[in-house]
């Protein structure tokens, strides 16, 4: 199982758009995935429609060390996509695992309860620095940040995001190597030569870090996505082909390049656009 976690210590860069739409297209491809809202604000754990609501969630997994599936994962309404709610509603988790012992490490001891279940394991987390999003770090295996074309975020990446994946470089003396950061450029104008003065800064500041990369991938500011939250659906599903006239490319299209990028290892399983493009989804595929 590959555990990914969307961070940012800036709010509002669409960390939960991310997860959500990155979650449903892997489920579409025929991985099995589970999302793990682990913000105080819930947007994650009300994206999709639920068939089937678990009676705990990530408080009993964290603060309990839960290990029964049965008692924390609830199922959404797109096959192979299941869910672990966010239900800490006094933001108790972070007090908690800021004296606990193992608190930075709990998530990372517990993701072997899923790796027999699942491909891969998205967390999404809050927008600030906290005990909790370190965890979410050390527990993954790579992390996704999304940026905005704006100078202003730009800038806070370095400060926030970029420091906190030095900040747990420590713990590689307990033989924890801190993920490889990808950054993702999110809600780009189709025209926009701010974005692109921003991504060739990002590239330029980062080209001798060979932890982090620039993806290649960049995610328009489309209609379509908020129109797929309000949908309740992920949304290669809703757009498959780009309107005619339009610069920017379908959004299942985008998605595809961007689980390219990100999971080449994956490339074959996830299938090709043509599948997505007849309103077909790929077999799930044999373990």
């Amino acid at each position: 199982m590959k555990v990914v976690s969307i961070i940012s210590t800036k709010g509002g860069v669409g960390k939960t758009t991310t997860a959500a739409n990155l979650g449903g297209f892997l489920a579409d491809a025929g991985l099995r995935v589970l999302l793990a809202d682990l913000d105080i604000q819930p947007t994650l754990s009300s994206y999709f429609t639920l068939v089937k609501r678990a009676a705990g969630g990530i408080y009993e997994l964290l603060a309990f060390n839960e290990a029964r599936p049965e008692r924390l994962i609830s199922h959404t309404a797109i096959p192979r996509l299941d869910l672990i709610l966010s239900n800490d509603e006094q933001g108790d988790l972070n007090s908690l695992l800021l004296h606990a012992p193992d608190g930075r490490l709990r998530l990372r001891h517990l993701r072997q309860v899923f790796e027999p279940d699942y491909d891969v394991m998205i967390l999404d987390t809050q927008g600030a620095r906290s005990v909790l999003l370190e965890m979410a770090v050390l527990a993954s295996d790579l992390a996704l940040s999304p940026v905005t074309p704006e100078i202003l975020a730009a800038r806070e990446l370095r400060r926030g995001t970029v420091q906190l994946i030095k900040d747990v470089a420590p713990f590689r003396h307990w033989g924890i190597e801190p993920p490889p950061l990808k950054l993702l450029l999110n809600r780009v104008p189709t025209v926009s030569a701010n974005a692109r003065l921003i991504d060739q800064a990002l590239r330029q500041v980062f080209r001798d870090d060979p932890g982090i990369t620039v993806l290649q991938v960049h995610i328009p500011a489309l209609e379509a996505y908020p129109r797929a939250s309000t949908s309740a659906l992920p949304v290669h599903r809703l757009e498959t082909r780009a309107p005619a006239g339009r610069v920017a490319p379908a959004a299942a299209e985008t998605l595809q390049a961007l689980t390219h990028e990100l999971f080449p290892e994956w490339r074959d399983r996830i299938g090709r656009m043509a599948d997505l493009s007849r309103g077909t989804r790929p077999r799930a595929p044999r373990r």
